[in-house]
C-alpha cells in the first residue's frame, strides 16, 4: 500500500512521511508475527519453505532500505546540488559538450594543443559515463584528488590564456563529479527498491495461497 501511495501524490491522503512511519512500525511487527508463526525455522513443505524465504529476504531488503533512507539522503544534500536522477544524464552531456568546445577554444586561443590532447586522452572518456561509483558510495576522494593532480600538472604547459580555460574546464569537471555522487547513491537507493517492492507483491500472492492451502487440507479434519 506505501508503494501505491507513493504514485498517488495528487490524492487527500496521509503525508508519505507518515505513511513511511507507519510501513515501517507495522513491517517490524510484521515481521515478529512471521518469526512465531513460523517457530523461528525453516518449514519442512517445499512450498513454505519458499515462502519463509521470501519474507526472510523482505525483511532483511527491509531493514537495508531503512539505513539507506536514513544514510544517503544526507549525504547528498552535503555534498553539493541535489539533482533529479532522470535529469543526471542530460547535465552530464550538456558538460561533456561544454568541456569539448572549450578544449577546442584552446588550440585556437594559445595556439597549443596541451589541453585538447588532455580531453582527447583523459576527459572524453570522463565525461562519457558516470565514473568512481565505488568511491562516491564510500565517500572517498580519491577521484577528486588524482583529477586534480593531473590538471596542476598541465599547468606547467600553459599560457596564462591556457589557465583561464582551464580553470572553466576545472568547474564542468567538478559539476561531473557532484553528477556522479548523486547518480551513484540514487541507483542504490533505487535498487534496493527494485528487490523489495516486486518481492513484496509475491509474498503477498503466496501468502494468499498459503492460507488457501491450510483451509484446503484441514477442512476434512476432525
Amino acid at each position: 500500500l506505501f508503494a501505491v501511495r507513493k504514485k498517488l501524490p495528487g490524492l487527500p491522503l496521509v503525508g508519505a512521511s507518515t505513511w513511511l512511519q507507519a510501513h515501517v512500525y507495522l513491517g517490524f511487527l510484521c515481521a515478529l508475527d512471521f518469526l512465531l508463526h513460523g517457530r523461528w525455522r525453516l518449514p519442512d513443505g517445499v512450498f513454505e519453505a519458499a515462502l519463509w524465504l521470501v519474507l526472510v529476504f523482505i525483511v532483511v531488503s527491509g531493514i537495508v532500505g531503512l539505513g539507506l533512507s536514513r544514510w544517503l539522503p544526507p549525504r547528498m544534500e552535503r555534498h553539493g546540488e541535489r539533482v533529479l536522477f532522470e535529469r543526471i544524464p542530460v547535465f552530464r552531456r550538456q558538460l561533456a559538450e561544454r568541456v569539448q568546445a572549450l578544449a577546442m577554444k584552446s588550440v585556437r586561443e594559445t595556439a597549443s594543443s596541451t589541453i585538447v590532447d588532455y580531453h582527447c586522452h583523459r576527459l572524453a572518456k570522463f565525461f562519457a559515463a558516470p565514473r568512481g561509483r565505488l568511491e562516491h558510495l564510500l565517500d572517498s576522494n580519491r577521484v577528486v584528488r588524482r583529477l586534480q593532480a593531473e590538471t596542476q600538472h598541465l599547468r606547467r604547459y600553459l599560457d596564462p590564456r591556457g589557465c583561464e580555460i582551464l580553470d572553466e574546464i576545472e568547474d564542468c569537471v567538478a559539476a561531473k563529479i557532484n553528477l556522479d555522487y548523486q547518480h551513484a547513491l540514487q541507483s542504490v537507493l533505487r535498487g534496493w527498491r527494485v528487490l523489495h517492492v516486486p518481492i513484496s507483491y509475491a509474498a503477498v500472492v503466496m501468502i494468499g495461497i498459503h492460507v488457501l492451502m491450510v483451509f484446503a487440507f484441514s477442512g476434512g479434519g476432525p
